[in-house]
């Protein structure tokens, strides 16, 4: 009984990715074609924006930090259903544990209104979506979300995830110990 309830749940939460990312792809025709990628060995400068305008860049404005960057759009179910386990997440951290930072790739109005309506207590920061937003330099090539990154602090990429997490699956996922590539 335990194994077909997992086995439906995984099928539900494959099928609300894919659909997400077929969502994501009608709508952004722009966006690259699925290409298998692998993520960089390190973390390149990513510049972004803060939702008031000011840039950003992407390590140095958290040196020092593990971080868990989470793609995400507010259009995006499956993107929003995991915000609370980030968020749950990222309370849970000590002061020099994993900075958990999203990143919109989204029309700023649109993050602005759905962040006032859904408050959450982590950074999040602004990208124009299309071929070469944020995420694709980190390997997601096919354009699809929500799609996260874990960043050690000394700027090592240690593992990537397409789709949301499951209630307490970022736990065991944002171990700081390298998977082999």
């Amino acid at each position: 009984m335990i194994r077909e309830h997992r086995a439906a749940l995984l099928a539900a939460v494959l099928a609300a990715a894919a659909g997400a990312a077929l969502e994501y792809r009608l709508s952004h025709p722009e966006a690259p074609a699925p290409i298998a990628a692998q993520p960089p060995a390190t973390l390149p400068l990513l510049d972004l924006r803060a939702p008031d305008g000011r840039p950003v860049r992407l390590p140095d404005a958290y040196s020092g930090r593990p971080l868990l960057l989470n793609f995400w759009a507010s259009w995006c179910g499956p993107c929003v259903a995991e915000m609370a386990e980030l968020q749950r997440f990222s309370v849970e951290q000590p002061a020099n544990g994993v900075q958990v930072i999203g990143i919109a790739l989204d029309d700023p109005a649109a993050v602005s209104a759905f962040l006032k309506a859904h408050p959450v207590g982590y950074p999040i920061l602004l990208d124009k979506p299309g071929p070469n937003d944020a995420s694709v330099p980190l390997g997601d090539r096919a354009g699809m979300l929500p799609y996260s990154v874990l960043v050690a602090a000394d700027g090592r990429v240690l593992r990537t995830q397409l789709g949301p997490f499951a209630k307490g699956e970022i736990d065991g996922w944002a171990r700081l110990e390298p998977v082999p590539r």
